[in-house]
């Protein structure tokens, strides 16, 4: 740099002609000049930069001091107060256990945050600022004593109730005539013709009933005939025609055979001309008015079942409808495999929209009727061995409580322990509050167990 009389000053030549007596010092004269850009350049005499610039004068008071001080004395404790408020220390602003009873900037150039008198409680509660408050959207809501509807949902599929389901099998060795016109899937009445059977067996018992028939109205034994009729009986002859053949009817060669019940025909084996053993299933008829709906729910929610309990049942092929029924039997086995037990509904179906093997939606309606102590689910932090809810103190206080919850049902939960009907919690903003609580406690037990400021 150049001085005055076109003199250039360099390293030593500059420190040496900054360091002016005592009574210079004491002035507010400059006692030297610089660039006006702050550049490391310097004049003892007024100048001016190449376009111009004046250079800018530099007072004693501002000039470094190179002369040798006195130690500086250890900072004593904060006493800095921020209105009414004293400042305890200041906590790292990253949230690390460190603190310092001074102002100070981490590696990153962050300055400390305060903490002040009353904002460290025992008790691991967290006071935050009205502003902090609104910022952070904290909201609160009364736990208060609700009727949880408890749904649990869970799926199954139609099935056929056992209770309706006919069997028409020959007990004889017998041969098939003729079929009616009745096919698989058929809608069949009661007392409808199914198909017309030969069998020696039938014939020769019913030939022996109407000669006993006839003994009797000439003066036979009275109730020689009532062997001859149980042997039809226990053949499975229709009622129809043992009826028949006491209203004087011929002896029969071909029985006509009837539908059971009403429904639907599920399976027919029959075939004209088909020869017949005993036990051969020919028809199988359902009524499916009435239909099982049988549920698997998971092992969760097993506790919760009893008979009894309503059920809506939403069949995948009609989206839309309901179908609805009562908890009729949980069966007493368990899938190890789905980790699942299966519950039945009976459910009225007197259009057939529901069909054998159908897959179907369950929900089933599972609340305690009693009203129980509740808090939104979202007031609850569980960190899977401990629950806890943040409850309002008052003026900015947060104070965290382990809780017992219970059943859960429309966005609340049970609370069986830690909280009194009426005591507000934090439903929004409750991991920020926590944080900030668990930061506290953190720094708490860091000064405890080290330097205290």
């Amino acid at each position: 740099m150049f001085g005055g009389a076109g003199r250039v000053w360099h390293g030593r030549d500059v420190v040496a002609a900054l360091v002016t007596p005592a009574a210079a010092q004491t002035s507010d004269e400059p006692i030297y000049y610089q660039d006006p850009d702050g550049k490391p350049v310097y004049s003892l005499t007024p100048k001016a930069t190449a376009d111009g610039r004046a250079f800018r004068p530099v007072p004693a008071s501002a000039d470094l001091n190179f002369a040798d001080a006195e130690p500086a004395p250890e900072p004593a404790a904060p006493v800095a107060t921020d209105g009414a408020r004293k400042i305890k220390f200041y906590r790292n602003p990253m949230g690390l256990a460190d603190t310092s009873p001074v102002p100070k900037k981490d590696s990153m150039g962050m300055n400390y945050i305060p903490v002040y008198e009353g904002e460290d409680h025992d008790d691991g509660s967290v006071t935050l600022s009205p502003q902090k408050i609104q910022r952070s959207g904290v909201q609160s809501e009364p736990a208060a004593m609700r009727v949880l509807v408890t749904k649990v949902r869970a799926p199954g599929s139609i099935q056929l109730d056992e209770r309706r389901v006919s069997v028409i099998a020959m007990r004889s060795e017998s041969f098939i005539q003729s079929v009616a016109d009745v096919t698989t899937g058929s809608r069949v009445s009661k007392g409808e013709p199914l198909m017309q059977v030969y069998s020696p067996t039938v014939a020769s018992a019913a030939a022996e009933y109407v000669s006993t028939i006839q003994s009797k109205v000439t003066g036979g034994v009275p109730f020689y005939g009532r062997g001859s009729r149980q042997r039809l009986v226990n053949l499975d002859v229709p009622e129809a025609a043992i009826a028949a053949m006491e209203n004087g009817g011929p002896v029969p060669t071909v029985l006509q055979w009837t539908a059971p019940r009403d429904g639907i025909v599920l399976e027919r084996n029959a075939i004209e001309g088909m020869r017949a053993q005993p036990g051969d299933v020919l028809f199988r008829v359902a009524d499916i008015s009435v239909v099982w709906a049988l549920i698997d729910v998971a092992e969760r929610d097993l506790g919760a079942l009893a008979i009894g309990q309503s059920v809506r049942v939403h069949a995948r092929g009609f989206p839309g409808r309901d179908f609805t029924g009562k908890v009729a039997v949980i069966y007493p086995q368990f899938n190890r495999d789905t980790r699942t037990a299966r519950i039945r509904v009976a459910l009225a179906n007197p259009d057939f929209a529901l069909l054998p093997d159908m897959y179907v939606d369950a929900e089933i309606d599972t609340g305690d009727p009693q009203p129980v102590l509740t808090v939104p689910e979202s007031a609850v932090l569980d960190s899977g061995d401990r629950k806890v809810v943040l409850v309002e103190l008052g003026a900015g206080r947060y104070a965290p409580r382990d809780v017992k919850t219970g059943h859960r049902g429309g966005g609340y939960v049970e609370l069986r322990e830690g909280v009194t009907d009426g005591e507000a919690v934090v439903t929004a903003a409750t991991f920020l509050i926590d944080a900030e609580s668990n930061l506290n406690a953190a720094l708490k037990g860091f000064t405890d167990t080290g330097t205290t400021p």
